[in-house]
């Protein structure tokens, strides 16, 4: 199991405790260091059956600077999204938590993390 976290995120944190406190056998990624490119992003977007703009933390700096609120949100400007997320990490939902089996989510709540556990 591997999963993006941010450091000084809360709920990285208690995700990495719940896995850490049910003895998960998982991998980090630091993704703001080791920046997924945009074909793991493209991946991971297919696992988790949403688009980019699903997994976009729209309040960040960056999306405003990037004015991603009137991007378009349609299969012709996907790539375009993809391409953001990977220039710019920071927009990325996490933490995101892929299983063994290739079952990937946002982990952003404790069953959540726990649904990959069973």
């Amino acid at each position: 199991m591997e999963i993006w976290i941010n450091p000084a995120c809360s709920k990285c944190r208690s995700a990495l405790s719940i896995l850490e406190a049910e003895g998960a056998d998982y991998t980090v990624r630091r993704y703001l260091e080791e920046v997924p490119t945009p074909a793991e992003i493209a991946e991971v977007l297919q696992r988790l059956g949403l688009e980019p703009w699903d997994i976009v933390r729209s309040t960040e700096p960056d999306a405003k600077e990037l004015g991603l609120r009137d991007w378009p949100r349609t299969a012709e400007a996907r790539d375009r999204w993809i391409g953001a997320l990977a220039q710019h990490p920071k927009l990325i939902q996490r933490p995101i938590i892929t299983a063994d089996d290739g079952t990937t989510i946002v982990a952003r709540t404790e069953d959540a993390v726990r649904s990959v556990l069973r």
